[in-house]
């Protein structure tokens, strides 16, 4: 992101809130409070936190948002309802991208559906694939856990493109939290392998890669949870 010098508005994030009106699907608010369509459906850029079950005041009383942080041109921050379409659309979404895909750009989109919904879909901007998602027993998903699951996935991962060269004393106290925790779910080595060949295709600990065994310790610290 370019940084310009002289004088220029205020550098803060620019928030943009989900909303279907006539023939846009989000809006932004000028500094006297009027809403200023968006009419593109899409925002590309990095993908650098979510913030959910944010508590909110409105002119309704208090409302939970979703936020989520995009880094392009400038930081934007994409507030949603917790319990709108969008946000459930975006969380599956984020749920199935792998760790080297959240490293890269990518492209937010907004798809109006019937009524007032408003979903969300997710592009790859480099082979402008979407990301294919399924609503199937979505009526039966703890939708607080997979919000959970998915901020510490995005937030771990922002962590890690920060500080891509992990020490190998770093990854000594990875496999040391690994060990704690798989001892107090009474796991047995034999489970243990059979997960990570499941999952990662691999029997040791010591063969993941970094953003492996973080995504592993994120397993662990929500069947704890």
């Amino acid at each position: 992101m370019e940084v310009k010098l002289g004088f220029g508005a205020v550098p803060r994030p620019q928030y943009v809130f989900v909303k279907k009106d006539n023939d846009c699907c989000w809006y932004m608010l000028a500094e006297d409070n009027r809403r200023i369509p968006i009419y593109e459906r899409a925002l590309t850029g990095v993908i650098t936190e979510i913030k959910v079950d944010r508590q909110v005041e409105n002119t309704f009383g208090t409302d939970k948002k979703t936020n989520l942080c995009v880094l392009a041109d400038k930081p934007y921050i994409i507030q949603s309802g917790n319990d709108t379409y969008f946000s459930k659309s975006l969380l599956l979404s984020l749920d199935a991208l792998t760790f080297e895909q959240l490293r890269n750009p990518l492209t937010i989109a907004v798809s109006p559906g019937d009524s007032n919904v408003v979903f969300c879909n997710i592009y790859d901007p480099m082979s402008y694939r979407s990301l294919d998602v399924s609503w199937n027993g979505h009526q039966e998903i703890d939708w607080q856990a997979l919000g959970q699951k998915v901020s510490l996935k995005i937030n771990e991962n922002h962590n890690y493109h920060q500080n891509q060269s992990y020490t190998s004393e770093k990854r000594e106290i990875f496999i040391t939290q690994t060990d704690t925790y798989l001892a107090q779910l009474n796991w047995t080595p034999d489970q243990g392998r059979e997960y990570l060949q499941q999952k990662y295709g691999k029997r040791s600990r010591l063969q993941l890669t970094d953003a492996e065994i973080i995504d592993f310790i994120n397993y662990l610290k929500l069947q704890l949870a």
